[in-house]
């Protein structure tokens, strides 16, 4: 088991998971974070530090093609652990629907 970023992470990127992650497994994209998939100890310390509730244990259903997503980005983003300020306009973003679509970006974030 592992645990996976999810699509409410978009544009909220808050970052309140990096802080408390023992092995530091969180890579940055530009408006998102993700979770490398074979680093995740499965400690699960992140799951409820999330402001959003977009952190999952891989074990939901329907996760496939975040799962993915996390191992293909956590590969080329890079690594983050320490905490910064979410976007000033996070909290409007948290909870919209259908917000890879719409907001997604590839792009990678400055990490540390």
């Amino acid at each position: 088991m592992t645990y996976v970023v999810v699509e409410n992470c978009i544009k909220c990127k808050y970052m309140d998971c990096v802080e408390v992650c023992p092995v530091d497994c969180f890579y940055e994209g530009e408006n998102m974070l993700v979770i490398h998939p074979d680093e995740c100890i499965d400690c699960g310390v992140c799951e409820p530090e999330c402001p959003a509730e977009a952190i999952k244990p891989d074990t939901e259903p329907n996760l496939d093609a975040w799962l993915r997503l996390n191992a293909d980005y956590s590969k080329t983003w890079p690594n983050i652990t320490a905490k910064r300020e979410p976007a000033p306009d996070a909290k409007d973003y948290d909870g919209i629907e259908a917000k890879f679509a719409a907001f997604f970006s590839p792009k990678p974030g400055q990490g540390d």
